[in-house]
């Protein structure tokens, strides 16, 4: 007679969290990267995000269906959690702006071509939302079409229109960059 090896509910937790460990372990300077993209290369605000977002997996980790991989369950989480944050960061800045207060530099705004990053996150913040974040996602931090598709729960042919918009609206944006001087 043979024994099926089946698990507990107590060590199907365990083995999950075991796992996240290890995933933040493996992806922790990932998330940080892609928060950082996604909020315009704010160094302590994608720190903040990124942790924020572990701590909302964290917490989640039990109602967690395994319906995705664990990275595309994560990455929507952090997605998530970096729209809050510049929702949060334009509505404070928009009530100090009021004031007639002016929104001081970042720290992180020491780089060696400030200005050049500069136009690349004005230009950046131009785009909607689903076009900054397709873009960030497929271009910057290397996800494909469809991994990009999963974390954010559109269609693949979605995230190809936003991605082409994305790009098309950039091109125009920074077209006085080209060298080539060519418009095409």
């Amino acid at each position: 007679m043979m024994t099926q090896n089946v698990l507990s509910a107590d060590e199907v937790l365990a083995d999950r969290e075991a796992r996240f460990r290890a995933f933040v372990e493996s992806h922790r300077a990932r998330a940080v990267s892609l928060a950082w993209r996604l909020l315009g290369g704010d160094d302590a605000a994608a720190e903040d995000v990124a942790q924020q977002a572990f701590l909302r997996a964290w917490r989640a980790l039990p109602r967690f269906r395994e319906d995705a991989a664990l990275s595309t369950w994560f990455f929507r989480i952090l997605v998530r959690q970096a729209a809050a944050h510049r929702r949060w960061r334009f509505g404070f800045w928009r009530k100090r702006d009021a004031l007639g207060r002016e929104p001081r530099a970042e720290a992180s705004d020491v780089h060696a071509d400030e200005g050049l990053r500069r136009r690349i996150a004005a230009a950046l913040e131009t785009l909607s939302r689903g076009q900054r974040e397709v873009f960030v996602l497929v271009h910057l931090e290397g996800f494909t079409v469809t991994e990009a598709a999963e974390v954010l729960e559109l269609a693949p042919g979605t995230v190809k229109s936003h991605l082409h918009r994305a790009l098309a609206a950039l091109r125009a944006e920074l077209s006085d960059l080209d060298p080539t001087g060519d418009e095409t």
